[in-house]
């Protein structure tokens, strides 16, 4: 039977392919061509568009780990700039572009046609109820080129995996900056860096490491041995969630899937297109 394991090495294997609609010259540029102007703009109008012209209160709901203030100084500005149409058009050629550069014969090539089938037969199986980011991103066409429809499909993929994490943090009462608190004291990124890319001020943050040691779950500005368990329970749980597409592609072409993942991650890695220093959590090294 398919593994919890498996969930999250095909994650982080596809997760610096996803990311170059953030990370690379050719999103940004994109995003400005479009009318985004500056990074942040241009992430939540391209990675909201799936949901609609939706106002800073879904977003907040959806992506869970912003501040809200953080958000609502770019939303709902960004539906003046952009429909959500053209946020759509401008992250597929963003990545049409950056992929064209980077990993260059590869978009036709065999392999890449390969790797966007077996993601299409996985996100074809996402469980919807529950998921809206990745009910949204099922419901946007698949591109007819094979290294963009592998880019849809994975997305709508970690998106499915984002909701099942958000389950997890509110099944268990952990906030978007109690999220944050908890890997901060876990070790994986630093505070500051968190704080800067999710909108987090001091007083937030501090409420929050407060109600967290209040439960036991803080040692100082460590986790304590209760506080590793949950963080560990939370890791499972977000797994165990991803599972259900992956079980429907089955252990040998997932297998397959990930084989053919390998050398694309390197690749953007290599690029410098998924900086050591990002808040999304992906191992460094992945085979």
């Amino acid at each position: 039977m398919t593994s919890a394991g498996t969930a999250r090495r095909l994650w982080a294997l596809a997760e610096p392919y996803h990311a170059l609609t953030y990370f690379s010259a050719e999103s940004r540029a994109a995003a400005e061509a479009a009318g985004l102007s500056g990074f942040w703009s241009a992430y939540f109008a391209m990675r909201a568009a799936p949901l609609g012209p939706v106002g800073p209160e879904v977003v907040t709901a959806t992506f869970v780990n912003f501040a809200p203030s953080f958000v609502a100084r770019r939303v709902p500005a960004v539906w003046s700039a952009v429909t959500p149409a053209e946020a759509l058009a401008a992250r597929l050629a963003g990545v049409d572009a950056t992929v064209r550069r980077v990993l260059g014969e590869w978009a036709a090539s065999a392999e890449a046609a390969e790797a966007a089938e077996l993601a299409r037969i996985a996100a074809g199986a996402v469980d919807l109820p529950g998921r809206p980011l990745a009910a949204a991103n099922a419901a946007v066409g698949e591109p007819d080129d094979p290294h963009l429809g592998l880019w849809q499909s994975l997305t709508t993929l970690r998106e499915h995996r984002g909701d099942g994490h958000t389950v997890a943090l509110v099944g268990r009462e952990v906030s978007g900056v109690g999220a944050h608190v908890l890997v901060a004291a876990a070790g994986r990124v630093d505070r500051e860096w968190l704080q800067k890319a999710r909108g987090w001020d001091d007083d937030a943050w501090a409420a929050a490491t407060g109600e967290l040691a209040g439960r036991g779950w803080l040692d100082g500005d460590q986790l304590s041995a209760e506080g590793l368990a949950m963080v560990t329970a939370i890791e499972a749980d977000t797994d165990r969630l991803a599972l259900a597409p992956w079980r429907a592609l089955g252990d040998p072409r997932c297998d397959r899937l990930a084989e053919l993942l390998v050398p694309v991650r390197r690749a953007v890695v290599a690029a410098g297109l998924f900086p050591d220093r990002n808040p999304i959590g992906v191992p460094p090294d992945v085979t």
